[in-house]
């Protein structure tokens, strides 16, 4: 039985935050990625294997080479957990734009 894990967990790591960004732009072997990283290559493989368990990256075997692609349904699930924040955030920076201009206004 194969675990699963999170995927919260596998983007809190910033050279998998980086590995995803590289495939955001095309699909990439495993040397390739791992060619833009200062790291032995079985990290690389490491990594490459947590984002896979967790759904974030595919990988398709052609021939002799393993190329990887992003999963933009499984990143868009982490993007609409992230939305509520936003919205937190978004009323949270208003309130204090709105709390700076009523300063400004009581000092004039």
């Amino acid at each position: 039985m194969k675990l699963r894990r999170d995927p919260f967990q596998a983007i809190a790591d910033p050279t998998r935050r980086a590995i995803l960004m590289l495939l955001a732009a095309q699909t990439l072997s495993a040397g390739a990625i791992a060619n833009n990283f200062d790291v032995a290559r079985p990290t690389i493989s490491k990594h490459m294997q947590i984002l896979t368990e967790c759904e974030l990256v595919e990988s398709n075997q052609q021939g002799r080479e393993i190329f990887y692609s992003l999963k933009v349904d499984k990143m868009k699930e982490i993007d609409r957990w992230l939305e509520k924040f936003r919205k937190i955030w978004a009323d949270r920076y208003t309130q204090l734009d709105e709390l700076i201009l009523t300063i400004k206004k009581n000092e004039q």
